[in-house]
């Protein structure tokens, strides 16, 4: 038989090289990197090859598994593709198998937590549970337990290699522009995400964002902020989630802050009906789920000072989304600390923020110039560290402090965690 090459090792190239070891298959490791994470953990009898991609190598394999981070315009894979060889992600090679259910989210924005949040109401309902895909477990290491639902938040590009999921729930959660340094234009990253709809028997839509339509616009159901569907009501006692016009949960008893968190709860409650998750364990789960790590997550007060950590907004969209959710409770000041790699965003969407709700932004890293271009009331340091301490300086009681980046993390740090545990660290340590 010809030789399967998995392409990029790490978690999930691992789970990839489990899965054909099972199957009595020995597949060849490339990899770009001349240290890939992972290498330690590679059988002994199955090779690497680290470096540039050799197109000879590929154009003989039978199957090639890609992993997501590799864009399928690379020459070699082009080469590949030419000469007749299969191209797949994980995600594909997984749903070729899967037996249970599977719900399917993905979005410029939220896909985390509304992938945990349908996730822990399944395990509440006493469901058998496997999550993952581009969070937390590979999906074809979720194949190894027994399931009776799957909940997988899928990126552009895991879809990209992907046509034989089914999910019996899909949704595109938001839309805005990221990855454009690997994209032709928005039309191509929104085509790569519209791919979760392909199969799906029920479809749930932003209907607040035109572009989460799927391409022949019929679906299941909708969430958004006004009353229809899975919305929002307004009672005696302030505002309330709602499903078709009934009033469900206060706001008030959600622990996750701002509209952004409102219409990740909504859709999440969409996906678990679509999936006979009864609404009584829906509701467990959102009374007491406090948010994921460097996601709008809450870190310390200081004097009188909030200090939040939103380190996921590594793109404008998810700033907007950060500033927008914290901007309804501030008291006094938001000071925002952006920058970082802006993988040729346009920036320009912050400048009404600037202009009306941010008192300063605060500039670090590789585009911190583009971004003190948007207006006066910005300031440039050399990094995070920076970034606080001089903030910590001038604030007073009643101000709010968000790292809400708008950037890739990559030129100062390993990945967007530990640029949030490094501003956690700076914070307690005032």
């Amino acid at each position: 038989m010809k030789q399967v090459v998995i392409i990029g090792l790490g978690k999930t190239g691992l789970s990839c090289v489990t899965y054909f070891r099972q199957r009595g298959i020995t597949p060849l490791v490339m990899d770009t990197r001349e240290n890939p994470p992972g290498k330690e953990s590679l059988p002994a009898d199955c090779r690497l090859i680290t470096g540039p991609l050799d197109a000879e190598v590929l154009c003989s394999a039978s199957l090639i598994v890609a992993s997501p981070g590799i864009a399928l315009a690379t020459p070699a894979l082009q080469a590949a593709q030419m000469a007749g060889v299969e191209i797949v992600g994980d995600i594909e090679l997984f749903a070729r198998e899967a037996k249970a259910p599977v719900v399917a989210i993905t979005g410029s924005n939220g896909k985390s937590t509304v992938t945990t949040l349908v996730g822990l109401m399944a395990e509440q309902a006493g469901f058998k549970v496997g999550i993952g895909g581009n969070i937390g477990t590979p999906a074809l290491d979720l194949l190894l337990q027994p399931a009776d639902l799957y909940v997988l938040e899928l990126s552009s590009f895991q879809l990209e290699t992907t046509s034989s999921l089914q999910p019996a729930a899909a949704v595109i959660l938001n839309l805005s522009e990221d990855h454009l340094d690997r994209y032709d234009g928005m039309a191509g990253y929104l085509a790569a995400k519209q791919r979760i709809f392909a199969n799906a028997k029920h479809i749930v839509v932003n209907r607040d964002d035109a572009a989460t339509l799927p391409p022949q616009h019929a679906y299941w159901q909708s969430f958004g902020l006004n009353s229809e569907s899975y919305g929002r009501v307004q009672q005696d006692d302030g505002l309330w989630l709602s499903v078709d016009g009934k009033p469900v949960l206060s706001v008030a008893e959600l622990n996750i802050v701002g509209a952004h968190n409102q219409m990740n709860a909504l859709a999440a409650m969409a996906l678990a009906d679509a999936v006979g998750i009864p609404q009584a364990a829906q509701l467990t789960v959102l009374r007491s789920f406090t948010g994921l790590s460097h996601r709008c997550q809450f870190v310390r007060d200081v004097n009188g000072v909030r200090w939040i950590n939103d380190s996921k907004a590594t793109n404008v969209g998810s700033t907007l989304a950060a500033v927008a959710g914290v901007g309804e409770s501030v008291q006094g000041r938001l000071w925002l600390l952006a920058g970082g790699q802006g993988k040729g965003q346009d920036f320009s969407p912050l400048q009404p923020l600037l202009a009306n709700q941010i008192y300063r932004m605060v500039c670090f890293g590789q585009d911190a110039g583009i971004l003190m271009e948007l207006a006066d009331n910005t300031q440039r340091v050399a990094d995070l560290d920076e970034a606080v301490r001089s903030v910590a300086a001038e604030v007073q009681p009643g101000d709010w402090v968000l790292l809400a980046p708008a950037c890739a993390s990559l030129d100062q740090f390993r990945n967007f965690e530990q640029r949030g545990q490094r501003f956690a660290d700076l914070v307690n340590a005032l």
